[in-house]
């Protein structure tokens, strides 16, 4: 017997597709029954979308198609209606020339995705590292209710006996290959070996990174970002996932009302603790700016220095993996450690607040999350700079590279795009020395395009073959979460529109001071006038297309790279469809 098709809940965005007697609401349940679905199934019911970037090239998501059924499940258990979108797969592997060209494309068809259709809640399913931010960003636009499902990392790695990170371990032992201490035998099994199920890097690379900002932020199931994506206890999260965001849809409880000022300071101080990627400087100042919170790289040195890194997790720590991390408690059990620094207050997704989500939060291996007295670094992550290199800041992270290099001053050796360096560092006749800082520049937001991770430049094979390992690099790329070394990254404004990174040459001594947070070219103002008088812009990097959009429209790296016309400041976002 067919339902009245007037009745229906007031409350339901999405009976006004089709509660009403009217043509438009006949079409849309005349295709819903076109689908094999009678009125029973999804009239005044929640409709829940979910918005799934797996992908056959994104391996990070291999296990997505499944953990959709796992939600569907847990959605039709709270008795709502799931409905899965496939989303835009920005995987980090093969998307050239980097992902983070397309974050900001995720983000605006998440946002239409939401608004154009009958959802009343989503669930967000993402992991690679701009899957989260680019869902996230989206999903604050359109502002229903939401809950982030992370992917979770992958098994720790390995090889004739010894453990692999992800990323970490493939630099690492690249290196070792150029200098000729690795056969091809064991290249080909640390191939092999270094990535053997689903999920993310299982170092405390981007993706792990990202998720953690998130789950801290409030936008998770407490804990979720922790669990491997093999393990069992995954999908019971992912089915949590489904009944928690119809509850959720009833409860009203949306994005604005958790991501506050004090959500976003709690995930940028986990996130230091952690040893995070330096990806999340520009990722979190997107998601916050899009929220309305007002969050700068002043903000984020600030609590970095004052929270110490406690967890022991590759790169930033020596010993241990995600998979470690997640037995010895994860990530709630590092933030009750972090409880003193914490806003405890604030709103999760759950409906509590963030201090009754870590009640009962345990550390079960205190050398893998450590106390506060025994820190694996004693400031956080990440370190902000500004100087005459960078007036608008750049990044470093001082736990994953040589103390030595903290404070360093050495002649700069400049390269002005990736194929020129490339060439450059595996000629053995390059006139180099470790003291030497290398710069890659023309490769941020515009230049690259898209700000690649090229930033951890390879260290020339001639130091490689000295036994030098490290050395000082400087460029306005991004680098790996995975990656390591005295990289300082995302010097803005970037070279390519003109910044002082522009006008810096090969042999101009460079000055680094990480305590005082500067980085400097010792060349005196009259000249870097002279210089910026003789300047010239290089050629537009493209002609047409969204490329052409993204180049027109991006923001700098201490922005948030996210395009201007999409951050709350510059308008309204549109409404509701009105028309049916």
């Amino acid at each position: 017997m067919a339902q009245d098709p007037t009745k229906g809940s007031t409350k339901l965005r999405s009976d006004r597709w089709f509660a009403p007697d009217d043509l438009r609401s006949f079409g849309h349940r005349s295709r819903m029954m076109q689908l094999g679905y009678s009125e029973e199934d999804f009239r005044g019911k929640p409709i829940i979308g979910i918005l799934n970037t797996w992908s056959e090239m994104n391996s990070c998501h291999g296990h997505f198609r499944e953990r959709a059924q796992d939600v569907k499940r847990g959605v039709a258990q709270a008795g709502g209606f799931a409905v899965e979108m496939p989303s835009l797969s920005v995987d980090e592997s093969f998307t050239k020339p980097t992902s983070m060209l397309y974050r900001n494309m995720l983000a605006m068809e998440t946002e239409e995705m939401i608004r154009s259709h009958p959802f009343d809640g989503v669930v967000l399913m993402g992991g690679c590292d701009k899957t989260t931010p680019g869902l996230v960003m989206g999903a604050i636009t359109a502002g229903i209710p939401m809950i982030y499902l992370p992917a979770g990392p992958m098994l720790r790695g390995h090889y004739a006996g010894r453990i692999l990170g992800s990323g970490s371990d493939a630099w690492k032992y690249w290196d070792e290959r150029r200098a000729g201490n690795i056969s091809d035998e064991e290249w080909l099994g640390i191939q092999g070996g270094i990535a053997r199920s689903v999920g993310t890097c299982m170092t405390m690379g981007t993706a792990s990174t990202m998720t953690a900002i998130t789950d801290a932020m409030g936008l998770t199931l407490p804990g979720a970002s922790s669990i491997p994506a093999a393990d069992a206890g995954h999908q019971r999260m992912s089915s949590a996932c489904g009944r928690r965001i119809v509850e959720m849809v009833h409860e009203e409880l949306t994005p604005d009302r958790i991501i506050t000022d004090a959500a976003v300071r709690n995930a940028a101080v986990t996130a230091m603790a952690t040893g995070c990627s330096t990806n999340a400087v520009v990722h979190l100042i997107a998601m916050a700016r899009r929220a309305g919170v007002e969050f700068t790289l002043d903000d984020l040195d600030a609590l970095g220095r004052t929270t110490p890194l406690i967890a022991n997790v590759r790169p930033s720590g020596k010993d241990y993996l995600m998979e470690d991390f997640f037995y010895a408690g994860g990530l709630r059990a590092l933030m009750k450690q972090l409880e003193e620094r914490l806003d405890l207050s604030c709103l999760t997704v759950t409906g509590k607040s963030l201090g009754e989500n870590l009640e009962g939060a345990v550390v079960y291996n205190d050398d893998v999350i450590r106390p506060l007295s025994n820190p694996v670094y004693h400031e956080g992550s990440l370190a902000l700079l500004r100087g005459n290199l960078c007036p608008d800041g750049a990044v470093i992270k001082p736990a994953a590279c040589d103390p030595k290099y903290y404070v360093h001053e050495g002649p700069a050796l400049v390269f002005d795009s990736y194929p020129e360096m490339k060439a450059a560092i595996d000629d053995e006749t390059l006139e180099v020395t470790p003291d030497h800082v290398l710069v890659l520049r023309n490769a941020g937001p515009q230049g690259g395009p898209g700000m690649p991770e090229w930033g951890m430049l390879p260290i020339p094979k001639a130091l490689i073959k000295q036994g030098h390992r490290d050395m000082l690099r400087i460029s306005d790329a991004r680098m790996s979460g995975t990656s390591y070394g005295a990289c300082v990254l995302h010097v803005a404004p970037e070279s390519y529109v003109g910044g002082p990174l522009a006008l810096l040459k090969t042999g101009d001594i460079v000055r680094l001071d990480v305590p005082a947070r500067r980085l400097d070219m010792l060349v005196s103002e009259e000249e870097l006038e002279a210089r910026r008088a003789a300047w010239t812009p290089p050629e537009p990097r493209f002609q047409r297309g969204y490329g052409w959009m993204f180049s027109k429209h991006v923001l700098q790296a201490d922005k948030g790279c996210d395009f201007d016309f999409l951050e709350r400041g510059f308008g309204p976002a549109a409404g509701e469809p009105d028309i049916f």
